[in-house]
């Protein structure tokens, strides 16, 4: 049976305490040799976790993601809002060149921890927190940035070590 930590308190506490064995456990995952393997295994871990995990008493993705922002998207949730694109960009949008973000945080269509827009939120919420995707042992660093808020990706990152045998290891070679 899998523990789930969901307390955010001590998922960030904890984060901060293994950091250089998430160091180390990065820097393995990027040489493994057969990545598509742990591509399968993260995907089956996250469906296993993420049906375990209440996102809505959290939020922490709608608190501290900077999302972009399509034109099809902004047009579709400015329709949906009934606005004008002009006023959904000047009051939710941040432009730069070609990008859109969001631009404030937490979102704007974050209520009560939960998404009042959820049926055309952007690509970026959807995948969030792309577990679901390939090359899981690529996307590395970007998991790291959010194992400290995101009790999805900290307990698959967790359960991963454990699954491959990174914990032993760490834990024979800190010992012998």
């Amino acid at each position: 049976m899998i523990h789930i930590e969901t307390n955010l308190s001590t998922i960030a506490v904890l984060a901060v305490e293994k950091q250089s064995e998430n160091e180390a456990f990065g820097s393995f995952l990027q040489s493994v040799a057969h990545p598509e393997q742990i591509d399968t295994l993260v995907y089956s871990l996250n469906n296993t976790i993420s049906s375990k995990v209440d996102c809505t008493t959290c939020g922490n993705c709608c608190k501290t993601l900077m999302i972009n922002v399509t034109e099809e998207e902004a047009d579709n949730l400015a329709t949906h809002l009934q606005q004008t694109r002009a006023q959904f960009d000047s009051t939710c949008l941040e432009k730069g060149g070609s990008m859109m973000v969001i631009n404030t945080m937490p979102c704007h269509f974050l209520s009560n921890q939960k998404c009042t827009v959820y049926d055309y939120r952007f690509a970026g919420c959807r995948e969030f927190p792309a577990l679901h995707l390939p090359n899981f042992t690529k996307r590395i660093f970007t998991t790291f940035m959010h194992y400290n808020r995101c009790p999805i990706i900290y307990n698959v990152v967790e359960q991963l070590k454990i699954e491959i045998g990174f914990i032993e290891t760490v834990i024979t070679e800190a010992y012998y």
